[in-house]
């Protein structure tokens, strides 16, 4: 299997996952100049930025792990290009999450507030 056609199937396996779990889809796969978010969803109140990241072979951790300092700081850019485009500077608190689908199990992990936005 392709590796984007293993990255569409675990975008959709977290979308099911989180709609089940009462997030509500804003808009899936966002992408910008700035760079994509996976998934934004409503969480209550909360806007969710949401990273999915899918491994199989866990030799070299998991797929939460795969996410580094660069790409975070990225994720973080598109997210307030994304905001003042559509004009929501203000309006929600903001949240960001990653979904972790591990191994040939496909055992899904979420973390909320997998990391903040560093001044």
């Amino acid at each position: 299997m392709i590796t984007q056609q293993a990255g569409q199937q675990a975008e959709q396996k977290a979308l099911h996952y989180l709609l089940g779990q009462g997030l509500k889809l804003v808009t899936r796969n966002y992408s910008c100049r700035m760079g994509e978010i996976d998934l934004i969803m409503k969480d209550g109140a909360h806007l969710v930025f949401i990273e999915v990241r899918s491994r199989s072979n866990m030799n070299f951790g998991d797929g939460a792990m795969s996410i580094t300092y660069a790409k975070r700081q990225k994720i973080i850019k598109t997210t307030s290009f994304y905001m003042i485009k559509h004009n929501i500077q203000e309006k929600f608190p903001i949240r960001f999450d990653v979904i972790a689908i591990n191994g040939k199990s496909g055992a899904m992990s979420w973390i909320k507030d997998a990391f903040n936005v560093d001044y």
